[in-house]
């Protein structure tokens, strides 16, 4: 697809325009998915200049609560959308390592805000894909009610990593790594711990990690999100079978391969307690793994997310860490080789 900006700037005009009809009229899923098309297109803009970009249609397994359990549909798998994204520079002759690379947030989808970090794996050479998991916004209300956190999303994930070893010649299966910060960073853990041997190694940032103990911290409002008839349809008080079940730290000893954690004091997310509870029971289970818990690092829950210097640091390290496993061919020797990637100018 070849998008100029001419076209780009006349296709935003036109779903802007659409965007505030819909918003005038209070139909949020509308206004969601019609904000979707638009980042859609920023990312050709954003990163079409260093990877191939694409988009593609799977189907993970059927949902694990119907609400029709007679209809026509019941049983069927929910299809969804998943970004590929695959550096100009490779050479289709080769093999290189597959980064999967799952979005953060309860409701939320893979958006530009994670531009400069797709252009920093672009520029060391990894193919990335990206799935809109159920439950992702910007799908319209059935799919957004589809969610199940924690649960067959984490299939979602694994489809979509199985997807590109079986159809691109160019990933190597055996340098596949999965990376993701808070949600995804959850669902990094439950894909390492779940699917053993499928993922080369691992990086999960400021990841939730127990669900039973983020209840008892978070806001009532987030907290019907589970227990919405949709959903759980029970508070964790009442089915804490339930909550377990969907929560990383109560799989600790499932954990095979390598694994990094990361997190910081100041986080106004996901509370560091969480991610303490979940190294203290790798260490109970006497598991191989690597964490650092930063203090206080400026940005909070965005602290290695964010644009300033300092977060490219950290970042640089995460990176040094996977390409340990994933020995990606062009692997960043310094900041300053990560920061020109990412911003093209410095």
């Amino acid at each position: 697809m070849i998008v100029t900006k001419k076209t780009l700037l006349t296709l935003c005009i036109m779903i802007v325009a659409a965007a505030g009809c819909a918003f005038a009229q209070g139909d949020r899923h509308d206004f969601e998915s019609i904000s979707k098309k638009v980042d859609d297109l920023l990312w050709f803009e954003r990163v079409g200049d260093v990877a191939y970009i694409d988009k593609v249609n799977l189907c993970g397994p059927a949902r694990w609560k119907e609400s029709n359990p007679t209809a026509m549909s019941a049983g069927n798998g929910v299809k969804f959308w998943s970004y590929i994204f695959v550096p100009k520079s490779l050479d289709t002759n080769k093999k290189y390592p597959l980064i999967v690379l799952p979005h953060s947030g309860v409701h939320n989808n893979f958006n530009t805000f994670y531009v400069h970090i797709i252009r920093e794996l672009m520029a060391q050479q990894y193919i990335v894909v990206s799935p809109e998991y159920r439950g992702s916004t910007g799908y319209g209300k059935s799919f957004y009610e589809d969610i199940d956190y924690g649960g067959l999303e984490n299939e979602d994930v694994l489809t979509s990593r199985d997807y590109m070893v079986d159809n691109f010649d160019m990933v190597d299966g055996n340098r596949v790594g999965i990376m993701g910060w808070s949600h995804g960073g959850m669902i990094t853990l439950m894909n390492l711990m779940q699917y053993p041997g499928k993922y080369k190694c691992g990086y999960a940032g400021v990841p939730v990690c127990d669900i039973v103990m983020r209840m008892g911290y978070a806001k009532d409002s987030y907290r019907k999100i589970f227990s919405d008839e949709k959903h759980i349809g029970k508070t964790a008080r009442d089915n804490i079978a339930e909550y377990k079940r969907r929560s990383p730290v109560w799989h600790a000893s499932k954990l095979k391969d390598p694994l990094l954690i990361q997190s910081n004091t100041s986080d106004d997310d996901v509370n560091v307690i969480e991610v303490e509870h979940m190294i203290q029971a790798l260490k109970a289970e006497n598991k191989n793994f690597e964490y650092k818990i930063y203090d206080r690092v400026p940005g909070a829950h965005s602290y290695d997310r964010l644009d300033t210097r300092r977060a490219s640091e950290i970042r640089f390290d995460v990176y040094k860490f996977m390409a340990k496993y994933l020995k990606p061919d062009k692997p960043f020797k310094s900041v300053k080789d990560l920061r020109k990637a990412a911003y093209r100018l410095e």
